[in-house]
């Protein structure tokens, strides 16, 4: 399973809400969740556990989960799913912005044709992380990716077709409108908007209880998570004015100071830790 298996499971979809929870949770009550406990939870959002079980059945076949019984049927993290969850950690709760004097990455590549798919596979994981798109082998980002880009080169085992460099691009035209080309920022913008109308939602409960709260921060980070791979956080300078995606980044900062603590409670009042289910 690789995190750009999210753009399949937008926000709100049964899919998506699971690994949310998931990601927010799993690890934090020990790594191992009863059945009968998740249900509970997704019900608390509203989707029935018919639904539930069947978004469960899907993550366990795409690897995020392994079933294992303790005192009751129950599911675990399969472990090499961790380091992929902890990498998302990273994109969602710590935002980066780039500065107006940061280096940049440039990625440039010549895969052969007998190669295609591992081609495509680049293709696509380097626009997972929010590369921008100068020509179909050569790829720009802020020079903080380097080292995810460093990760997916790795992975695919295609070091030897790709090489990088850093330093400002030089252009024909202004460096804002090559960004304009590189990235599809109408795009962007309607995933800030999109987001920024969820926000908007879940400020209306002021003075949350834990279910609430438990209820809201779900619904912010399942609307939030995706936001920080495919927006690769570039400076201000080089963007419309009215980019919406410092209002973004406040929203969600505000928004989960204030829910955190009480959506935390709402689980552990849920849920067993697992060593007290496993000895139950």
């Amino acid at each position: 399973m690789t995190a750009f298996d999210d753009i399949d499971a937008r926000p709100g979809s049964t899919t998506s809400i699971l690994r949310t929870i998931i990601g927010l949770y799993l690890r934090r009550v020990g790594g191992w969740i009863a059945i009968s406990d998740l249900i509970a939870l997704m019900e608390d959002l509203g989707i029935p556990a018919a639904r539930t079980r069947t978004g469960v059945v899907r993550l366990k076949k795409k690897g995020l989960l392994v079933a294992e019984r303790a005192h009751a049927i129950g599911y675990r993290l399969n472990s090499d799913s961790e380091r992929m969850l902890e990498r998302g950690d990273r994109r969602i709760f710590h935002v980066r912005q780039m500065g107006a004097a940061d280096a940049w990455c440039l990625v440039s590549f010549s895969i052969p044709e007998n190669q295609r798919d591992l081609r495509h596979q680049l293709r696509r994981r380097l626009q997972w992380i929010g590369c921008g798109l100068v020509a179909p082998a050569l790829w720009v980002c802020p020079d903080y990716l380097s080292l995810e880009v460093e990760e997916i080169v790795h992975d695919l085992g295609v070091e030897r077709y790709v090489l990088f460099r850093t330093e400002e691009p030089r252009v024909a035209d202004s460096l804002p409108e090559a960004v304009a080309t590189w990235w599809d920022l109408e795009l962007l913008r309607e995933e800030h908007e999109s987001f920024l109308r969820a926000v908007n939602a879940i400020e209306e409960t002021e003075g949350a209880s834990a279910l609430e709260a438990f209820i809201g921060y779900v619904t912010l980070i399942d609307n939030w998570r995706i936001l920080p791979y495919i927006d690769p956080g570039l400076p201000a300078h080089l963007l419309p004015s009215d980019w919406p995606g410092q209002r973004s980044i406040d929203g969600f900062l505000a928004l989960s100071e204030r829910l955190q603590a009480g959506a935390w409670s709402h689980v552990t009042s849920r849920v067993s830790p697992v060593e007290q289910a496993r000895t139950a």
